[in-house]
């Protein structure tokens, strides 16, 4: 069986950097048309639709806010003018932000489940007319959902509330045969060493069955899985892709 992904209309949020860039190209290069979107112009986005491009026309780099409703109204009524509909829609926008729980106060709790939550309820739900029978639903979360995070009791809390989303999601969907499913991954080098110190990276490393961190590709390689044939009769599952942590 094929993944069948050619002419499938992807929808990709926080699509210009990291893992949502290297699933966006990816999508493009197996035929895919794919809107992604980003919030704030800049060299990341310019770049990202340069590249696309090289894979067809029919592809858009678009600026939204997702945290915003009247945003996500008008990437919606976008996909619309464009597609038509959605085959595929990819919820990948997040942020993190290491705080000790002591330390943690309520306008840093908000924003992580604005941005880690209410992103994927908004766009999500704003989708759902668009969303074809039989069509597929990835959320990115993080491995670190299942084994928490010491100084990121608020990022672990909101990608465990994507695993519930996912879970719930799926029985209200799954009658239209619309798929919905979380990808987990664990550190992935979306920038030189993830951004940490090498030590830590090491320490990770060390505990990583496969003895390495996650490269971009690894986390868009199980989206692309997720979104085609080959996983037919896969939802409401969450998918770890952190090497065996």
């Amino acid at each position: 069986m094929e993944q069948n992904l050619s002419g499938k209309r992807v929808l990709i949020t926080g699509g210009t950097r990291g893992i949502g860039r290297c699933t966006a190209l990816a999508f493009a290069r197996a035929g895919a048309r794919v809107i992604t979107c980003h919030r704030s112009p800049g060299e990341e986005a310019a770049g990202l639709e340069k590249e696309l491009t090289q894979y067809g026309a029919a592809h858009r780099v678009v600026r939204c806010d997702v945290t915003s409703e009247k945003d996500v109204t008008r990437l919606a009524a976008g996909c619309r003018e464009l597609y038509g509909g959605l085959d595929v829609l990819v919820n990948n926008v997040g942020c993190d932000g290491p705080v000790p729980f002591g330390d943690l106060e309520q306008p840093e709790w908000r924003r992580m489940f604005d941005t880690n939550v209410t992103t994927a309820y908004l766009v999500t739900r704003a989708a759902l007319p668009l969303l074809a029978d039989g069509a597929s639903v990835i959320n990115v979360g993080s491995s670190a959902a299942l084994r928490g995070r010491a100084g990121g009791v608020h990022y672990t809390a909101s990608k465990a509330a994507l695993i519930g989303f996912t879970r719930a999601l799926c029985k209200e969907l799954g009658p239209r045969g619309i798929r919905v499913n979380t990808v987990s991954p664990g550190l992935t080098e979306t920038e030189p060493g993830a951004g940490l110190p090498p030590a830590a990276v090491e320490h990770i490393t060390g505990m990583t069955a496969l003895g390495r961190i996650a490269q971009p590709e690894d986390i868009a390689g199980a989206v692309l899985f997720l979104a085609g044939d080959t996983s037919r009769y896969v939802t409401g599952t969450t998918l770890n892709v952190d090497g065996g942590i």
